[in-house]
């Protein structure tokens, strides 16, 4: 297993990762994105504890837009072709190291981000070629919080749960 204590970047995929992988579609574009509420107050832990989270998205949307305001994740990047080189750009800016560095993706289209991050997660159902790449394969399939059963991984051991009085 890895050391998880040294994470101080938790990067993450959307759709597949944060939601169920199912879009939503009418005839004026995307309609609605099912967000995991568990998720949600695991992200606003991490940032408690000093973690940046960020989300690396292939795809735009304004959902993505909103949810990332509402939860105070700053570094959002939509409509990334290359994930591996915002991922560098991230690690640049924090000047973190690969092991500071965890990522949650769910298919191939990670899989360029999941090579420069020091610990990868993915859902249970996660794409059958990207497992040879991932750390951890999670118990939780997309939608049904698995990005929480990542974050509780990370934050053992460190988050006081006294200050969770306080969010």
């Amino acid at each position: 297993m890895k050391d998880l204590t040294k994470i101080k970047l938790f990067a993450m995929d959307v759709d597949g990762t944060l939601t169920d992988g199912n879009i939503y579609m009418g005839n004026d574009g995307e309609m609605f994105k099912s967000f995991n509420v568990k998720d949600g107050l695991g992200i606003k832990l991490l940032i408690d504890s000093g973690i940046v989270p960020a989300i690396i998205t292939g795809r735009n949307s304004k959902i993505v837009e909103n949810r990332c305001a509402e939860l105070h994740i700053q570094e959002l990047y939509q409509g990334v072709k290359n994930k591996a080189a915002t991922l560098k750009a991230l690690m640049e800016k924090y000047q973190l190291k690969p092991e500071e560095v965890a990522y949650i993706g769910d298919d191939m289209n990670d899989l360029s981000a999941i090579r420069i991050a020091g610990v990868t997660f993915a859902p249970a159902d996660c794409g059958k070629a990207l497992r040879p790449y991932i750390d951890i394969i999670l118990k939780k399939p997309a939608g049904q919080a698995p990005v929480r059963e990542a974050i509780d991984m990370i934050l053992e051991g460190r988050y006081d749960f006294d200050n969770f009085l306080d969010l």
